[in-house]
């Protein structure tokens, strides 16, 4: 092991350890269980995609739960799996990542929603609005992939984790905004914080690099497994903040039929697009999640099951298009290196999604919603805002999204380029070998005969 690897792991060690301690600490002093005959403390929580009154989730729900937590855990991990030096590499960064962002989150966001006479009340939405928090996160992430360690990582995630709060308190507390799924606080806020993190960190020998896709069938597992999962939990996931009612779950019903449209789109356009004309699960992968960041805001209003099927279809489109005629753009012109395609996977996609969820709140009606007016925009059914305001404010809510990603991405940029972070050097290589260290040392380990008992880490 050299000097730089042994000092980087042992930067990593203490700052874990650190950030760990400092959790706790913060955690005895302030975080509290809400107490259940206490609806009052409920009702001032907002979870991270919904600016609804959470009181009306009468219990824990475990279900909806479970969907957030492993589409976090397991499906943004598969999503960032394909890079061929990678492998489980990037699934060790993805629960780094997470571990940290949930116990973070739940602070800051407590302190913005649910803190009261001096004490932060923690109930099961406040895991759900963090599990919203991590994948943001991992969005960005995606974006950065190989070029940064694992300590230059959560830095990222401290600061991130903050923005995002103020970014989702902007719109959802202040502007009344509704997007239940995540399509601008998620989507749109974790790809571009993300690829101005990534055009801070830009190099001159970006042109030169030779960004390692999946090439075999290892990474494709993980992406056939992702994309798996993406269809079984990412409906659940989507819906996790929306109406807790009897109604008709028109958030999983959108999800699910955009879904199926997204994927078939990928078969339609993907062979057009490629001269060996064989599809690859990655593809399929990125196709699913394009149709879910473009469902985010529009999921749980009427958007009718064949408007469903035409928004999944387009995101289907606009994800291999992207990757074909946009990524070299970006790369060659703007000089932004995007490691995983959060720009055409959850980028566009989410901003597409804004522009359709701002149009069906336009047209949104009374006869139309019914009883389920008050639930998706109630500033609207108690008559003090008009469908019109309320779509001028979801509008709004997408420049207000990008300037603060813009803004902050590029003071936490220029943070991690401080030299004492361990920045990697300016060569020709994409990917920072922090994270392919352990493997490569275990293989040597095997050709030598020596014992392998240690275990993998970042």
């Amino acid at each position: 092991m050299s000097a730089h690897a042994a000092s980087s792991r042992l930067k990593v060690s203490g700052t874990c350890f650190f950030l760990q301690i400092l959790t706790i600490i913060l955690f005895a002093v302030f975080v509290r269980y809400s107490p259940d005959t206490s609806p009052g403390l409920r009702s001032g929580q907002l979870n991270c995609s919904s600016g609804r009154n959470p009181s009306s989730d009468s219990g824990f729900h475990h279900p909806r739960f479970r969907d957030v937590h492993l589409q976090t855990l397991i499906g943004f991990g598969f999503l960032m799996a394909f890079l061929s030096r990678y492998g489980t590499g990037s699934m060790a960064v993805n629960f780094l990542v997470v571990a940290f962002a949930i116990q973070w989150a739940i602070l800051i966001q407590g302190f913005f929603y649910s803190f009261l006479n001096g004490k932060i009340y923690m109930e099961a939405q406040s895991m759900v609005s963090a599990d919203f928090c991590a994948g943001a996160i991992l969005i960005s992430v995606g974006a950065i992939l190989g070029r940064v360690n694992p300590l230059q990582m959560l830095l990222m995630t401290l600061l991130e984790v903050v923005l995002f709060t103020v970014n989702e308190y902007i719109l959802l507390s202040l502007m009344g905004v509704s997007d239940s799924g995540g399509s601008l606080t998620v989507h749109t806020f974790g790809a571009y914080f993300g690829l101005t993190v990534s055009w801070i960190l830009r190099q001159p020998h970006s042109d030169k690099r030779n960004q390692q896709q999946d090439m075999g069938h290892y990474p494709d597992v993980f992406a056939a497994v992702g994309t798996i999962y993406l269809w079984i939990f990412w409906p659940g996931f989507a819906s996790a903040t929306t109406v807790r009612t009897n109604a008709e779950p028109w958030a999983a019903l959108n999800n699910y039929l955009a879904l199926a449209a997204s994927t078939l789109a990928t078969f339609v356009i993907s062979p057009l697009l490629h001269e060996e004309g064989v599809l690859q699960m990655t593809q399929v992968q990125d196709a699913a999640v394009a149709g879910m960041a473009m469902m985010g805001m529009a999921g749980e209003m009427l958007l009718t099951p064949f408007g469903a099927l035409i928004a999944g279809f387009l995101a289907g489109l606009i994800s291999p298009l992207g990757f074909k005629f946009l990524t070299p753009v970006l790369c060659s012109k703007l000089n932004i290196q995007d490691a995983c395609g959060v720009h055409n996977v959850h980028g566009m996609p989410g901003i597409l999604g804004a522009l359709l969820g701002t149009l069906l709140t336009a047209l949104a009606s009374a006869d139309a919603y019914g009883n389920r007016m008050e639930l998706v925009f109630p500033h609207v059914a108690d008559g003090s805002w008009t469908a019109t305001y309320q779509a001028v404010c979801q509008l709004c809510a997408l420049p207000v999204t990008l300037l603060l990603v813009v803004l902050g991405g590029s003071v936490v940029g220029a943070i991690l380029k401080i030299k004492r972070l361990g920045s990697p050097p300016d060569t020709q290589y994409l990917e920072n070998k922090t994270l392919r260290e352990v493997s490569g040392e275990r293989r040597e380990r095997r050709a030598s005969g020596e014992e392998l008992g240690a275990s993998t880490s970042v």
